[in-house]
């Protein structure tokens, strides 16, 4: 067996990141409810996509890459990582997002302009038929430019980038037993591209083994992260030369809480965010952890997490888009 020690990383995330108790919500819920501060990682207004990319960077920066491309929505956090990593390494970086060009440079988006990347912006209902081959485009382009091109799939979600979340696992693990703390029944994370539930998937079985992962969908339907969780995680696994072998029905994802669609606040994740200030003064944002949070609370209320029960809460990050919804989250008092 391999383990994550022998797999090359570049640093980028402040790690270990903090993970504190979130008492008073835990006990109006009647659990024990902690949080993984993944939005502290730091670098490049951090989030969980921080420890992803330090795997892929390596790849990167062993092509000698000159331009870093990727896609993701208009207030991607992934989007955004990647424009700061490329000015880390002094490359430049093609932003290639889904939507209309925007009015309002606001959020991630703002963040993205600063980070001096360029954009391509495709329309709603033609993205996923084009964005394989814009991003070949992209990459075309830059050649012919004299530049050498790397991409970097949506979210950085590959079996290699998942291994960010295998040593998240094992970072959590030492952190409960310095503090005395039997492991957590259940992990809650936000899920968009599918990397850090692969990741945690395996994570789980290596260093937690009777913790389940639930993931809360914030774009695709379940059948669709059922199958491309269980594939990463699996491939994985074999990087490290692991025995996990994870099939789909063993997979815990709950698809009832998108709301209108990707990228756009629901009524509950609103809710769960001026809940989780008001209480915590913890900031969720509209796009990811507001709907998984949406989707805890609504599962302890409905007794699929039973009260009593030892819960973590994955804080994947994307406080800068909250800017770009004021419009949604502010009080019209």
């Amino acid at each position: 067996m391999r383990r994550l020690e022998d797999f090359a990383r570049v640093k980028l995330a402040f790690l270990p990141t903090p993970l504190e108790e979130l008492q008073r919500l835990g006990e109006s819920l009647d659990i024990r409810l902690w949080i993984k501060r993944d939005d502290y990682t730091g670098f490049g207004g951090g989030g969980n996509k921080a420890r992803k990319m330090e795997f892929h960077m390596v790849e990167a920066l062993d092509a000698k890459a000159t331009v870093l491309i990727t896609t993701g929505g208009h207030q991607s956090n992934h989007a955004r990582m990647v424009a700061a990593v490329a000015r880390r390494f002094g490359m430049e970086s093609v932003l290639v997002l889904k939507g209309p060009i925007p009015d309002h440079w606001q959020g991630n988006l703002l963040l993205d302009q600063l980070l001096g990347a360029r954009f391509e912006f495709i329309p709603h209902e033609e993205y996923f038929q084009k964005i394989d081959e814009r991003m070949k485009a992209q990459a075309e382009e830059a050649r012919n430019r004299g530049l050498v091109p790397h991409i970097v799939p949506l979210g950085g979600a590959t079996p290699l980038g998942s291994l960010g979340y295998v040593n998240a696992v094992l970072e959590m693990s030492h952190q409960f037993q310095e503090m005395d703390l039997a492991p957590p029944e259940y992990i809650v994370t936000a899920v968009g591209s599918g990397g850090t539930q692969s990741g945690l998937e395996v994570g789980v079985r290596r260093y937690w083994p009777n913790t389940r992962v639930i993931g809360i969908s914030v774009s695709r339907d379940k059948a669709f992260f059922e199958d491309r969780i269980s594939r990463f995680a699996t491939e994985a696994g074999e990087l490290l030369e692991w025995p996990y072998r994870i099939r789909k029905e063993e997979l815990w994802i709950e698809d009832g809480y998108v709301g209108p669609g990707y990228g756009m606040p629901s009524e509950g994740s609103v809710a769960a965010i001026r809940l989780l200030a008001d209480m915590e003064s913890v900031f969720l944002d509209p796009v990811y952890t507001g709907k998984a949070m949406d989707g805890l609370l609504d599962l302890v209320h409905k007794g699929a997490i039973r009260r009593g029960k030892r819960v973590l809460f994955l804080h994947t990050g994307g406080q800068p888009s909250l800017f770009a919804f004021a419009d949604a989250l502010a009080s019209k008092a």
